[in-house]
């Protein structure tokens, strides 16, 4: 009984070292593309990517999209891209976040056609593999909350793209002790699927 304790215990360490290493390594590997916008260099790149973040029951952006949204609208507003990359889950008649986040860049200043949507964007994973698919983009700026930005940025550049991150926590935001436990988890996922 002893030995199996001992034996359940080492496994269990050598999983917990695993699991560090693949978040540190992914933490480290994109910290220094991690930037505000005053130290993005030039105003030449092809897109600014917003990642999906959930739309509440009455047709608007949660705060979380909300706030990357006007992160990027600001972007976009400064000159550092003329098109907006919106990419989120079009997953039926009833959940259209792509449709929410489109109408808010409008509403906000941002003419249509320099608005592209992606409604295929049902994880980072597949928003940013769409980015590149569409051919055209190679130089973007990833805007998502900061817990989420490594991976997102780790992702492209395993894909070839060259990307910067930009963070757009404005606030606090409910439930995100579990958002970075789960953060850990994608993180590990993902090294593993674009190697």
């Amino acid at each position: 009984m002893k030995k199996a304790i001992l034996v359940l215990s080492a496994v269990a360490a050598a999983l917990v070292l695993v699991f560090s290493a693949f978040n540190l390594f992914v933490l480290t590997k994109t910290d220094k593309y991690i930037l505000s916008a005053p130290e993005l260099k030039g105003t030449d790149y092809d897109c600014i990517l917003v990642l999906g973040a959930g739309i509440r029951d009455d047709g608007t952006p949660s705060d979380m999209l909300k706030d990357r949204l006007t992160t990027a609208i600001g972007l976009y507003k400064l000159g550092y891209s003329r098109t907006l990359l919106l990419s989120g889950d079009r997953s039926g008649d009833h959940y259209d976040e792509v449709a929410v986040m489109k109408k808010f860049c409008i509403e906000n200043g941002v003419p249509e056609e320099n608005i592209v949507c992606d409604g295929k964007g049902y994880s980072t994973y597949e928003s940013v593999d769409n980015t590149r698919g569409v051919g055209k983009y190679r130089k973007i700026i990833i805007v998502t909350q900061e817990y989420h930005l490594s991976r997102a940025i780790y992702i492209a550049q395993r894909m070839g793209l060259e990307a910067h991150g930009i963070c757009a926590d404005v606030r606090s935001y409910r439930g995100q002790l579990i958002r970075d436990v789960r953060e850990c988890f994608a993180r590990m996922k993902d090294v593993i699927k674009v190697m």
